[in-house]
């Protein structure tokens, strides 16, 4: 019986031909002779794929897919889904090790034939890559084999892992497989002090970490993870980045059963899995390891942290990736405590929310170091809060790199890792150097003696120990910033004035004022806006799954930064650059989902182009020679504009296509517009100006109760005039 054709979406015909997706709509409506969906359904139309290559054939489109595309796409289509990504995983090693010439040649052979030297091939890393043994293939495989080949020989081997790890490998709450960012496992690398030979991750999911220590000059790397495909990925990826390295990688649960029990190394570098209750607490509650106290169950970060101990060198460093939690949990104290009192806990580095994966938490950093016996005592323990870290403004802001707070302004801020990784390394060194002499920094770091940390609650939070008090500040510097503080908000309270001045209006007259509407998808059909929104993630469609990743630097605007008035802050893990909008100024921009506080709608200035749309935002492109996008904003997020589109009960999403825009001449609809401009720069000076008065009323009572600061002996603060 013949097997049926493979059937591809519309997005998928876009990657194949190299055009957009809008492109393939038009050739839908306007060429009968495109093939007609073969399955699927109205909304998700399905499409027969040799009838679509030949279609594209004969206009000469099909020529256009990269091999990146063409890898994508087997895999999508293959029967065996993202098992088969798995089963390929040994083969990008043994294909990049082929010259040019010689993997066009084995793209060439017959299906049968390409499938028993995969076959061979992967016989010969039984030893060095965790599951290979377990890769079979047979002709059924050879499109998928002849895709990865042709990927390795035009893109090399690293751009095919990539492919391959997009399929079941992807950041994910639910399977715990997060990377670490290459910014962060550089600096945890380098928190190492001398040279690196011999490292270890006893959890070392993709490579990240023992890649950076490879680049660092590493010599022998261990890894162990226990997801299986996970080990597999990561020792091709080490393999590939550090061929002259030693790299040795098993698989299995470390904590349980240690592949590496009597591994001694001179660093062990580790992101482990957080909030893990089912870590082996009562199997392992007389394992040797736990020379600092037994943990506790919900304390899975701190069996991790001497699992890391127990395989240094006397001397040896251990870096590990923590959830704050980690550091002041009640149920952890008793081993904090052994960990401080012995000395082997040597700083503990607090970083910003959105550092590392869970983006919506400020991850830690701790640094030990194994006790040498007739070593050093160790008195103190450096703390380095960067928590607050925002970085640099790319466009229209005002934010500097280092600076605390957000930006205004529709400013564009990005974590500055080159500045974070100064700060911190520029404290540790000195700490390293000289800890009994180190000169604390308020607001950045502090060395703390350990008699000061051992007490009731051991909490270890850098923040703790590092803010800045009001005592830290000279009351003459004190006084001057207070000043500037307060006549900002003076100019502030200006500025609201004039802006509510700015907002004129008349009465309609003795009824309001009634026109006709269309809504958003009539207007759309009608060609006087497009309606845009980022795909689904691939989690809720197979098609977007295929689509190359968009760069990790690249800023994407969230409902969260229209609600701030903010610049994009959102994380580009999981979007496709193929279905992922660009904004462009003058774009009308509405969260998905209502309520809440802080505006509805943005109207997108220069400073938001080139930003990517966020999930939670509808993106309405007006035709300005129809639409005024002031105007259209000011309607689509009027309350009772919103309350008709929105559908739920406790979560109300908004419907776009729903909204309702009056229908009014180009020149009526520019005074309104021009009228709800000013409505948002009166929203926005009010909010500039609350702001300001916070801060103020901050500085004034901090001062006041810090000594800096005496109230006036007449009752009143003298203050020039702003």
């Amino acid at each position: 019986m013949p097997q049926p054709s493979a059937q591809v979406t519309a997005a998928e015909i876009s990657r194949i031909a190299g055009v957009t997706r809008a492109t393939v709509s038009n050739w839908r409506r306007r060429h009968d002779d495109f093939p007609a969906p073969s399955g699927g359904t109205e909304s998700s139309p399905l499409y027969d794929l040799p009838a679509v290559r030949a279609w594209l054939d004969a206009r000469g489109h099909a020529a256009a897919v990269s091999p990146l595309e063409e890898l994508r796409t087997s895999l999508r289509l293959h029967p065996q889904g993202g098992g088969a990504a798995a089963n390929l995983l040994p083969l990008v090693l043994t294909t990049a090790r082929r010259t040019p010439d010689g993997l066009t040649a084995l793209a060439e052979l017959p299906d049968a034939d390409l499938a028993a030297r995969a076959n061979g091939a992967v016989s010969t890393l039984a030893e060095t890559v965790p599951g290979a043994e377990a890769s079979r293939f047979s002709a059924g495989d050879a499109p998928a084999l002849r895709a990865l080949v042709r990927c390795v020989r035009d893109e090399g081997g690293e751009a095919a892992l990539s492919v391959l790890a997009e399929r079941e490998l992807e950041d994910s709450a639910t399977s715990g497989t997060y990377r670490t960012p290459a910014p962060l496992a550089d600096l945890v690398t380098r928190l190492v002090p001398g040279p690196l030979s011999r490292v270890l991750d006893p959890a070392c999911g993709s490579g990240s970490l023992l890649t950076a220590a490879a680049r660092r000059g590493a010599t022998e790397l261990y890894g162990q993870d226990s997801v299986p495909v996970q080990a597999r990925r990561s020792a091709v990826a080490l393999m590939l980045a550090a061929p002259d390295a030693t790299v040795t990688v098993r698989t299995g649960d470390s904590l349980r059963v240690d592949a590496f029990g009597g591994l001694a190394v001179d660093a062990v570098l580790c992101n482990p899995p957080y909030g893990d209750r089912d870590w082996g607490h009562d199997e392992l509650a007389y394992d040797p390891r736990w020379a600092y106290g037994v943990p506790a169950r919900a304390e899975s970060e701190l069996a991790w942290v001497q699992h890391a101990l127990a395989h240094l060198v006397p001397g040896g460093h251990a870096v590990l990736i923590l959830p704050p939690a980690t550091a002041s949990r009640a149920s952890g104290r008793r081993v904090r405590m052994e960990l401080v009192r012995s000395g082997a806990l040597r700083t503990v580095v607090a970083l910003p929310a959105g550092a590392a994966a869970p983006l919506h938490v400020g991850l830690q950093i701790w640094v030990l170091q194994r006790p040498e016996p007739s070593g050093p005592e160790r008195r103190s323990v450096l703390f380095v809060d960067r928590s607050e870290e925002r970085g640099t403004v790319r466009a229209g802001g005002t934010t500097e790199a280092g600076s605390r707070g957000g930006t205004r302004g529709g400013g564009r801020a990005s974590l500055d890792w080159a500045a974070l990784t100064d700060r911190v390394l520029t404290a540790w060194a000195a700490f390293t150097d000289a800890p009994d002499e180190f000169t604390d920094e308020p607001g950045i770091a502090r060395a703390v003696p350990v008699v000061d940390l051992i007490g009731d609650l051991v909490d270890l939070s850098p923040a703790r120990y590092v803010r800045v008090s009001r005592t830290d500040i000279e009351p003459a510097e004190l006084a001057r910033e207070t000043d500037d503080s307060r006549r900002r908000l003076l100019a502030s309270a200006d500025s609201l004035g004039r802006a509510a001045g700015h907002v004129e209006w008349q009465v309609a007259g003795p009824a309001a004022r009634e026109w006709r509407t269309a809504t958003a998808s009539d207007l759309a059909r009608g060609g006087a806006l497009a309606l845009l929104r980022t795909a689904p993630d691939a989690k809720e469609s197979k098609g977007s799954q295929d689509a190359p990743s968009v760069p990790t630097a690249t800023a994407v605007l969230t409902g969260a930064d229209i609600a701030r008035d903010t610049g994009p802050t959102g994380d580009p893990s999981g979007l496709r650059a193929d279905s992922t909008p660009v904004i462009v100024a003058g774009d009308v921009l509405v969260r998905s989902v209502a309520g809440g506080s802080g505006p509805m709608v943005r109207v997108a200035g220069k400073s938001d182009e080139g930003a990517l749309l966020g999930r939670q935002v509808h993106l309405f492109r007006p035709d300005p020679a129809r639409l005024d996008p002031w105007f259209l904003a000011g309607f689509l997020g009027s309350e009772e504009n919103l309350a008709g589109a929105s559908t739920g009960s406790t979560v109300l999403h908004v419907s776009p296509g729903r909204l309702r825009v009056p229908l009014l001449p180009l020149e009526e609809q520019r005074r309104y517009g021009e009228a709800f401009r000013r409505v948002h720069e009166l929203r926005a000076e009010a909010q500039r100006a609350t702001e300001l008065a916070e801060q103020t009323a901050r500085l004034l009572a901090g001062g006041l109760t810090g000594g800096g600061l005496v109230p006036s002996s007449t009752g009143h603060a003298a203050i020039d005039s702003a």
